[in-house]
């Protein structure tokens, strides 16, 4: 079929199937056109959990998938592809991690979104990106917390809430790559250009940054401020979305260090395409399973994360 078949086909099913086409801000421009909603990690489970749609086709990666159908047992939960995992999450193995938070009693677990159901059934509370320093900072200034996976996320939350969280030492294989002596080069190119980064990246890309956020801070920040350039450093799917909502302003995707291009994608993300999107919603898989003893452990973190986000 050609592209435009596709969609076509794409929008007939969805409507025939009462399905949802829910998208993260780093899939491939071509799926992002088709989503009924783009968002980030916290704004794709506020989405699954009021949806009322039968389907729900996950364009992200497994733990994405996971977290919707915790969130909405009830319905069939679709990935357009089994093996797009997440480098972050399989840094944190849920045995590797009981025995860390077996090991530190006493200690309030807060996990991030990018892990297994497995592990969130481990933790008292799931954060995202966006919403990790507010639900840190609600807790008590001497409540001992672990966090995980993340040790790049985790130590900027160190330093903004003057806290001293036990961090799990893993990391995003695209956010861990960015060079910041490549941006560095870009700025000196582009010295009106403002430099934004995601959490997930090493401190010194932190540090300077003109604004560290999640995606949708991120994007929040270029529609508001009024620089003519920003150097993007995460993932480039999120340049679709800020060209798109702010069309007179340049976005230059920030270079990995092992990269002869000027760009930083996450292979897993890209393994979502709109054919496997197609095939998806024509045969109803590959669909999302979730070991219900696991799901009703993690889907308290999960509820207790979107209440304290309000």
């Amino acid at each position: 079929m050609t592209h435009q078949e596709l969609r076509e086909e794409i929008l007939r099913l969805k409507k025939e199937k009462n399905a949802l086409i829910m998208a993260h801000y780093y899939q491939r421009d071509e799926i992002q056109e088709i989503a009924d909603f783009i968002g980030d990690s916290l704004a794709l489970a506020r989405q699954a959990a009021k949806t009322d749609a039968d389907i729900i086709v996950m364009c992200g990666v497994h733990f994405m998938g996971e977290t919707a159908k915790i969130l909405c047992p009830g319905k069939k939960v679709l990935v357009t592809d089994m093996a797009a995992g997440c480098s972050l999450a399989d840094s944190c193995d849920a045995d590797d991690f009981r025995r860390f938070v077996e090991a530190h009693p006493g200690y309030t677990v807060i996990s991030y979104v990018n892990t297994s159901a497995a592990v969130k059934a481990l933790t008292d509370i799931v954060v995202t990106s966006g919403n990790a320093r507010k639900i840190v900072e609600s807790l008590p200034a001497d409540e001992k917390i672990i966090f995980g996976p993340d040790k790049n996320l985790g130590g900027y939350i160190n330093s903004v809430a003057s806290r001293d969280m036990l961090l799990w030492q893993g990391a995003c294989h695209v956010h861990d790559r960015f060079s910041i002596d490549k941006i560095m080069d870009l700025k000196k190119e582009h010295p009106e250009a403002k430099i934004l980064v995601h959490p997930e990246c090493r401190r010194p890309l932190q540090l300077i940054a003109d604004k560290v956020g999640s995606t949708a801070a991120l994007l929040e920040f270029a529609e508001k401020d009024e620089a003519p350039e920003y150097i993007v450093v995460t993932e480039s799917g999120i340049l679709f979305e800020m060209r798109r909502k702010c069309s007179s302003k340049r976005f230059i995707p920030a270079p990995a260090e092992d990269s002869e291009c000027q760009c930083n994608e996450c292979d897993y993300m890209k393994l979502n395409t709109l054919e496997k999107v197609y095939a998806a919603l024509r045969d109803e898989a590959p669909e999302i399973h979730v070991d219900p003893e696991v799901a009703a452990k993690a889907i308290r973190p999960i509820e207790r994360m979107l209440e304290l986000s309000v």
